[in-house]
């Protein structure tokens, strides 16, 4: 069934998806792409267990999210999801590997391994021999990869990544897209993001376009260039 989600009641209702029917197999790279107040954040917050639908079914693996409780939804979050943003959201004042180590403390994980868990998750970035700088001594990109990191470290299903190139140049977009995409082909992690650069958007295997809380377009793409990989 279709899902719907309504913001408010009445008159301050608000339809910020009006039928939509995505399924995503496991293992692809999905650009979500659209003009704002589209619905493709909500479309996220939905596939990323932040909120539940107003109607319709969004099962994850089987288990139908809107029938979890919040606590509920929160655990599978936490085991199962992995979030990149746009902002980075980096402790400023702790090392990188300290950020990475983050998601592992909430989840009781003993200090040696959480090191050399994260550690690892820095290196598959390329960001091994930068694990005690600071966000503060890092540029942009690198800040982004360790968000990547950060995303990677409890080893997600899912990674979902909400504009993740937006405080970026070109050129830094397109390696982290290109280590994005890497990192879906080598690992087999289901990555989902939104954009609104099709450059961007060109890195994913599918690109789905949704336009007044409705999917308008879904379909596969040609992949980025030559000269961008």
């Amino acid at each position: 069934m279709a899902v719907t989600k309504v913001y408010g009641q009445g008159a301050a209702a608000v339809q910020a998806l009006r039928g939509v029917d995505l399924s995503i197999a496991t293992g692809e790279m999905v650009a979500v792409m659209g003009p704002s107040g589209s619905g493709k954040s909500t479309v996220m917050n939905i596939l990323g267990c932040l909120d539940a639908p107003t109607s319709g079914t969004y099962r994850f693996r089987g288990m139908d999210v809107g029938a979890m409780s919040r606590d509920e939804r929160a655990l599978l979050r936490r085991h199962a999801l992995g979030f990149v943003f746009q902002g980075f959201n980096l402790l400023s004042r702790t090392s990188a590997l300290e950020n990475v180590e983050l998601p592992l403390i909430y989840r009781r994980v003993h200090s040696s391994e959480r090191r050399a868990r994260a550690l690892a998750a820095l290196a598959a970035v390329g960001l091994r021999d930068w694990a005690q700088h600071t966000p503060a001594e890092l540029s942009g990109g690198q800040q982004q990869r360790v968000a990547i990191a950060r995303a990677l470290v409890t080893e997600p299903a899912v990674v979902l990544a909400d504009e993740p190139t937006g405080n970026l140049d070109s050129a830094r977009g397109h390696e982290i897209m290109a280590l994005l995409r890497s990192l879906n082909r080598a690992r087999g992690i289901t990555l989902v993001m939104i954009t609104h650069e099709p450059e961007m958007a060109a890195y994913a295997g599918r690109v789905v376009h949704v336009l007044d809380g409705l999917v308008e377009r879904d379909a596969a793409t040609g992949g980025p260039s030559d000269a961008e990989q």
